[in-house]
């Protein structure tokens, strides 16, 4: 019976490790309004956004493109994830940087990528 008790207890303690791991890992989903409303607060923090894209350009795995969720739009820079054509449904997360300039142009409140999932 002890025995018993002390596996039930083990299990129930590496559940919950593994659901806090799993839950602290992921970045916090944000509305697109949300970021731009007060990009100071999201500023070089991770977060995740899900939307349509709505324009893009890029070249050679690196580019730009535009999200829309419905609240608004964000620019999203791509290093290395390729850029997703017009119309695409997806997820993605990344750092809120304030301006970067990429091909001659200048982009305010952008989410620089670090991961994306496609069909979102």
């Amino acid at each position: 019976m002890d025995r018993l008790r002390l596996s039930s207890r083990v299990i129930f303690a590496t559940v919950i490790g593994l659901m806090t791991l799993i839950l602290t890992a992921c970045p916090q989903e944000r509305s697109i309004e949300q970021i731009q409303r007060d990009p100071a607060r999201y500023a070089n923090k991770e977060v995740g956004i899900r939307g349509t894209v709505v324009s893009s350009w890029g070249a050679l795995g690196t580019g730009m493109y535009e999200v829309d969720d419905g609240t608004g739009k964000i620019w999203v820079m791509s290093q290395n994830y390729g850029v997703p054509g017009k119309g695409a449904r997806i997820g993605v997360a990344g750092t809120i940087v304030p301006t970067i300039s990429l091909g001659g142009r200048s982009f305010a409140t952008v989410l620089r990528e670090t991961r994306r999932r496609h069909g979102d």
